[in-house]
């Protein structure tokens, strides 16, 4: 009987990670009228509905698809804590020294062509550090609590402010803010912490974006 928390089952998640990160670098076009970030998101529902049927058919299903989904952060031990901390301190490192070409494979890649980068490689080394620290954080929090850390930061930073720092700064805090509020909720209502951590992204989402639309607005009155 396989494992689904062992790590040969870590293993086989990891290697389709790669293999899927593989296919985008080597698909991903220079000028497309769908976005790859469109695709990559199609492929992310796909494989976790796909899991979700595998789950289906397992003794415990419905347990295991409830833990895939929204996991159990207060079960985490304090060595599952550090492990984690350490590979995303190494894969900061590796993408802060890195920076210059992610950014310009990311935001201009015209110019990264003329500047002879090797695209898709830079691609692949950005899909593949990407992934391992999905495949890893979803054994603890869930596919759903990862898409909300992933997505939800990043979009608040990107409504409030322009320049990558500023983004960083604000989606830096909009994820601490999201964490903690969502905990304290899930505590006073006794509800599950995952889910409540996902809610609490999505209101502090629509917040953000109220307060970008009324900006914009007073910006075009001006």
């Amino acid at each position: 009987r396989l494992d689904l928390h062992g790590w040969t089952t870590f293993g086989i998640a990891l290697g389709f990670t790669l293999l899927g990160g593989t296919i985008f670098s080597l698909t991903g076009k220079r000028a497309s009228q769908i976005p790859q970030e469109a695709i990559i998101g199609i492929a992310y529902v796909v494989a976790a509905a796909a899991a979700v049927l595998l789950l289906s058919r397992a003794a415990e299903g419905d347990e295991e698809i409830k833990q895939m989904l929204v996991g159990n952060i207060l079960l985490v031990t304090p060595l599952e804590v550090w492990k984690c901390f350490a590979l995303f301190v190494a894969v900061g490192i590796f993408h802060f020294t890195l920076r210059r070409n992610f950014l310009l494979v990311s935001f201009d890649r015209d110019r990264a062509y003329e500047k002879g980068l090797r695209v898709r490689w830079w691609d692949f080394f950005f899909y593949a550090s990407f992934g391992l620290v999905v495949t890893i954080f979803v054994r603890i929090a869930g596919v759903l609590l990862v898409f909300s850390y992933l997505i939800v930061p990043a979009v608040c930073g990107i409504n409030l402010a322009r320049g990558t720092r500023a983004r960083l700064l604000l989606g830096w805090i909009i994820a601490t803010a999201g964490g903690i509020g969502g905990l304290f909720w899930s505590f006073y209502g006794d509800l599950p912490s995952g889910a409540a951590i996902v809610c609490t992204f999505g209101v502090l989402l629509v917040i953000v974006s109220g307060v970008g639309f009324m900006r914009r607005i007073a910006v075009r009155q001006v």
